[in-house]
């Protein structure tokens, strides 16, 4: 494999993985939207932009219907999301003023600007999910839900929920 055709594909790989980064049982919507493309990058070229973020409508909000802050529960935790001002679509879906959950498990908010990671503390719903159950170890938890654009981008401004604590027994 010549050294072009390895960054090529790592590239590819990586807009792919940008963009159809969701649930373990997801197929990943990469190829239902035209607007981002993975593109091959020769070397001392530049890598391809991120698309602008969303912006999302005045008073738009995400929440926890349940559980409420301060709650102790037992496993499986059930977490239901709520939203107002926009709609929930699936990931790889453009439409105006809408997004899909992730739920964020005790870590900080990522980098605004760039595409949720995918790893067991940020935990995306692509398929336009609003509820889940999570299996988490006894103590104290942090929940936060944060809205993302079909390319797993926060909106602009950010859609995000108060940041909850659970103790799971």
């Amino acid at each position: 494999m010549t050294a072009n055709h390895a960054i090529s594909t790592l590239a590819a790989l990586g807009a792919l993985l940008a963009i159809g980064a969701c649930n373990p049982d997801e197929t990943a919507p990469a190829a239902k939207d035209s607007a981002v493309e993975a593109s091959a990058v020769a070397v001392g070229e530049p890598a391809p932009a991120l698309p602008p973020r969303t912006a999302s409508p005045d008073g738009a909000r995400v929440f926890f219907i349940t559980p409420a802050n301060g709650d102790t529960l037992i496993n499986p935790v059930r977490v239901e999301f709520g939203i107002e001002g926009m709609t929930v679509a699936a990931a790889g879906l453009n439409q105006d003023n809408s997004g899909h959950h992730h739920l964020l498990v005790d870590t900080d908010l990522p980098e605004l600007s760039m595409p949720i990671p995918a790893d067991q503390n940020h935990i995306h719903f692509g398929d336009a999910s609003t509820s889940t159950e999570l299996t988490l170890a006894p103590g104290e938890h942090t929940l936060q839900l944060l809205l993302a654009d079909y390319a797993h981008i926060p909106h602009d401004p950010p859609v995000i929920s108060e940041r909850i604590t659970i103790t799971v027994e």
